[in-house]
């Protein structure tokens, strides 16, 4: 299994990016894939989630999109007006079943990818 996650960079506060994550090795279609950032000094973090439904964390509702291309097994998280505490690196993440009540538990997620740096700066 491999997920290549792309799209990081340097960006001003109000910006966007859009981060990719190509995943092969796997039944995409079946798949929960989604999106964990983690900041310097700081835990990992949940960002998004999407195979049949979509999950935001709060911090990014209404300025990030989670969406996925199943012709190209490709999910992607479209970030608008980016602030500066969204700097981290953002990792790609995949797993067959994920506790509902659980899916900002990194641990439920079996597959990673290696991470995009993403740096909102003025």
């Amino acid at each position: 299994v491999q997920l290549q996650a792309s799209g990081g960079g340097l960006v001003q506060p109000g910006g966007s990016l859009r981060l990719s994550c190509a995943v092969s090795g796997l039944a995409f279609s079946r798949y929960i894939i989604g999106w964990f950032r983690q900041a310097p000094g700081k835990e990992r973090e949940f960002v998004a989630n999407i195979r049949w439904n979509t999950y935001y964390a709060d911090s990014v509702k209404g300025r990030f999109t989670i969406s996925r291309d199943t012709a190209a097994d490709t999910v992607y998280l479209q970030m608008n007006s980016l602030k500066p505490e969204d700097t981290a690196v953002y990792y790609c993440v995949a797993d067959a079943s994920v506790i509902v009540s659980a899916y900002r538990d990194p641990l439920q997620y079996d597959y990673w990818g290696q991470g995009t740096k993403v740096t909102v700066s003025s």
